[in-house]
């Protein structure tokens, strides 16, 4: 049996996630900003034709998004997760083997539907995601991730081929390479592309033709891989089961900056709150706490800082009122008085399963009295809203929290956020025989 993997990959994700809900947005340039509103994260088709790129800080291009009315919005991370759940879930009814790749990508193995018309049932694919969650994608067939994914990203410049190419055994599968700039590959990044052009390999069909012992010297099993891949040789299986984390972040940049001990406590308790919440999602515990404070490099009114503490518990936890106590005894060590802080984080490492956690004689904390007490808090802020309870170490008010001053509402996750229609009344005058009511 050959093999048949698919991308299917959102069209400007974040820009689709918005149209969803606000379709006078529909063939209107639009933007979608970073974090504290500074760069540009996701651009429509038309925004892109103006020539803005990606990741640009917004103020740049002030001028543009003036002149041609482009809409811009804040980061409305909470909408964009729980509309790439709905996507993945109407994929999953196509196959039951499909690899979540990012929040916008998925492949799929279709690997068991041999007597099928792969264009047909792209298409079928990309209506009913259409149909049922409003959001537009592109699918692309190889016989391995590596040729899938090129297909992809050759079906969204190609008019013709109307979001879906299938390359298993299609007979311009070798112009299709020879179309694609080897850096274009899959896996290929600019240093490995660099080497490949100064080695007279531009695109992936030069890469598929190489020479193999040249390539894993110059580029090692890895790119051996990759040269299989483009040869239609699966390499690369689908990892339906996602990796262990070996860390939890938490970090955001402040709304302004911020000076007083007292605000980096609260900001780093609410970031270490946040990231004990994913902890005991995944039913893990922590042995390490990393907090991190850092200065705007760009700042000419402060001097520059950036520092970090680490710390090892003395048994791992998923606690939040211990992990919090711990954060703050970090950032009292690193703070340093008259600097102008623009972000500070905290990373949770050294996971390990919360019913492996190994013991401490000296251990004074009751795990089981904690255990109940922070299943009670996770229960109240899942039935309500997130933070309706929470430590009050982490502030009130919080007017250093992360600016998006041009959000969205979180339609699908906020009962006070759902979207509102207005029905205008009009006057019928129209008598009852005109219904064959008399």
């Amino acid at each position: 049996m050959k093999n048949v993997f698919a991308l299917v990959d959102c069209n400007n994700f974040y820009v689709s996630c918005e149209r969803v809900f606000d379709p006078r947005l529909e063939g209107r340039p639009v933007i979608v900003m970073s974090n504290n509103d500074g760069c540009v994260v996701a651009r429509s088709n038309e925004v892109k034709a103006l020539g803005v790129g990606m990741g640009v800080p917004v103020f740049k291009v002030q001028e543009i998004i003036e002149k041609h009315g482009i809409e811009v919005f804040s980061s409305n991370y909470t909408l964009y997760g729980d509309m790439s759940r709905r996507v993945m879930e109407t994929l999953a009814q196509f196959t039951p083997d499909m690899e979540i790749y990012s929040i916008d990508e998925a492949f799929l193995d279709l690997s068991g539907y041999p007597y099928r018309n792969l264009t047909e049932y792209g298409h079928e694919m990309r209506k009913r995601v259409k149909q049922w969650v409003g959001i537009p994608v592109t699918i692309g067939f190889g016989r391995s991730k590596t040729l899938a994914k090129m297909a992809n990203h050759l079906a969204k410049q190609s008019a013709k081929a109307k979001g879906v190419l299938d390359l298993t055994d299609s007979p311009y599968l070798a112009e299709a390479l020879r179309r694609t700039d080897v850096e274009k590959v899959w896996g290929i990044g600019s240093r490995y592309a660099k080497r490949l052009r100064k080695a007279g390999i531009e695109t992936a069909w030069d890469l598929r033709n190489a020479d193999d012992r040249w390539i894993r010297q110059e580029m090692g099993v890895v790119g051996l891989r990759t040269v299989h891949e483009l040869r239609g040789i699966a390499c690369y299986d689908l990892e339906t089961a996602p990796a262990p984390n070996k860390g939890i972040a938490s970090s955001r940049s402040f709304g302004r900056p911020v000076e007083t001990l007292e605000e980096i406590r609260e900001s780093v308790a609410a970031y270490t709150s946040r990231a004990a919440e994913k902890l005991r999602r995944q039913k893990l515990a922590a042995g390490v706490i990393t907090v991190m404070v850092m200065t705007n490099r760009f700042d000419t009114k402060g001097p520059r800082y950036f520092n970090y503490q680490t710390m090892e518990l003395p048994v791992a936890t998923n606690d939040t009122g211990e992990l919090i106590r711990y954060a703050v005894q970090a950032v009292e060590k690193i703070y340093r008085p008259g600097c102008r802080y623009k972000k500070a984080g905290v990373l949770l490492d050294g996971l390990v399963a919360q019913d492996k956690v190994q013991g401490n004689l000296f251990d004074d904390l009751d795990r089981e009295k904690s255990a109940k007490l922070m299943r009670v808090l996770d229960a109240v802020n899942a039935r309500t809203a997130s933070d309706t309870l929470r430590y009050a170490t982490a502030g009130l008010k919080q007017p250093w929290r992360t600016k998006f001053q041009k959000r969205s509402p979180r339609y699908t996750t906020r009962w006070d956020e759902l979207l509102r229609v207005k029905v205008e009344k009009k006057v019928c005058t129209a008598y009852p025989t005109d219904y064959g009511l008399r």
